[in-house]
């Protein structure tokens, strides 16, 4: 059962972020909105990552406004107004009292009465407002969010408004995870170790993708887990040399290297933890040389983690041991052609979001989460082997938070084969 975590931690994040705000400034971020799926079905509802981090609400329909103005920060959620009739067939909305429990948020009005806070907030102002917005956008054909569609009714109607981003100020603050972020983190990496064990007790030759997938999910719903941080990888023999593959839907048949990429989540933490391993329980000598050759980079990696460094210089440390085997292994000729089998970098941030907010060129710092994640991808032999785990900044170098899980061809071959 996931625990929900001291008000205190977001009260605490509130207060560093308005700190970084300027006089006469208003942050605006809104819960987000159910996206209808087809007819009168809607998808499930996940919340804004940035709204939750600053409240730790999960519904939708909510605005949070914080407004500094003569050193005076006031906070606001803004909650839907109950209504009898939609409680009968939604559930009841979300109480000033429930969100107090939560958030450690003091000061609520409801929707309807949130253009006139607003509106009274800018003319306080009197014109010398800023107004900061979650503004992120992964790509141009993104649907607008109910950020954008703000932005623009602010800027037409108070001219002189001037619209930011405050996505960096929040990727600055999520990057380093506070103690009580890194246990979650924990538990969502204990949850997906149980859920691989579970896998690898009912792998054999011919097992379909997908039953490996059920067992996966059963594991995670055990514990409570409904939302996935991101959909599972489950990838047999050549399938395992996509990156993103996603079907589940193949055969893992006798000879076969399984690749698994996934992760449980608690509390909208995720783990992301991949490994690979023979479906029959024991991997072939070519297998092997190759799955030795990608741990191998990805202990070396992992070693050279500690703060000052960047993910492009761990990226670097992980090109050189790939590439070095390689060449030793008569795959490639020269350096300049490791990118036929290694064509993803080695790292990225790890916490609300799987690949989470972050400046990629920014020096690692105690207390930020990464991924180690090293791969090599042979189409021509249909092998894919990606060995993946997740590490926390510490002031002297690292700790990985994964080491549980076990990857040493060994005790794979032990965990799988037992049974076989």
């Amino acid at each position: 059962m996931t625990i929900a975590m001291d008000p205190k931690e977001y009260i605490n994040r509130r207060q560093r972020l308005a700190e970084k705000m300027p006089e006469h400034s208003v942050l605006v971020l809104f819960s987000g909105v159910v996206k209808t799926r087809s007819n009168d079905d809607k998808y499930p509802f996940t919340p804004n990552r940035n709204f939750y981090y600053l409240t730790g609400i999960t519904r939708s329909n909510l605005i949070l406004m914080i407004t500094k103005r003569a050193g005076n920060v006031t906070e606001t959620l803004f909650l839907q107004r109950p209504n009898e009739l939609e409680a009968k067939w939604t559930g009841a909305v979300l109480s000033d009292q429930e969100a107090k429990e939560k958030s450690g948020l003091e000061h609520f009005e409801f929707l309807d009465e949130w253009h006139h806070s607003f509106g009274t907030f800018m003319r306080r102002c009197e014109g010398r407002c800023s107004l900061y917005l979650d503004l992120y956008r992964y790509q141009w054909s993104d649907e607008l969010t109910p950020a954008d569609t703000f932005a623009e009714e602010a800027q037409k109607k108070y001219r002189t408004l001037q619209i930011h981003d405050a996505g960096p100020w929040l990727k600055e603050l999520r990057m380093q995870k506070s103690p009580a972020e890194i246990e979650e983190i924990r538990r969502a990496i204990a949850i997906t170790d149980e859920a691989i064990r579970r896998m690898w007790s009912y792998a054999r030759p011919g097992i379909m993708e997908y039953e490996l997938e059920a067992h996966y999910d059963f594991a995670l719903k055990s514990h409570g887990v409904r939302e996935l941080p991101y959909l599972p990888i489950i990838a047999s023999g050549i399938n395992a040399t996509v990156l993103h593959y996603e079907e589940n839907n193949q055969c893992a048949k006798d000879g076969d290297l399984v690749l698994l990429d996934l992760g449980a989540a608690s509390n909208f933490y995720a783990a992301d933890i991949s490994r690979t391993f023979p479906v029959n329980g024991r991997f072939t000598e070519r297998q092997k040389e190759i799955y030795q050759l990608v741990l191998d980079a990805e202990i070396k990696t992992i070693e050279a983690v500690k703060p000052g460094v960047t993910l492009q210089q761990l990226n670097e440390v992980t090109k050189q041991v790939l590439t070095d085997g390689l060449l030793r292994l008569g795959l490639i000729q020269e350096s300049s052609e490791l990118s036929k089998y290694y064509y993803h970098t080695v790292s990225h941030h790890l916490g609300l979001d799987t690949h989470d907010v972050s400046d990629y060129s920014a020096s690692l710092q105690p207390g930020m989460v990464i991924t180690i994640e090293p791969g090599l991808y042979i189409e021509e032999e249909a092998i894919g082997i990606r060995i993946e785990d997740d590490v926390l900044v510490t002031s002297d170098g690292c700790e990985v938070l994964s080491s549980q899980i076990p990857k040493e061809i060994e005790e794979v071959e032990w965990l799988i084969g037992k049974k076989n």
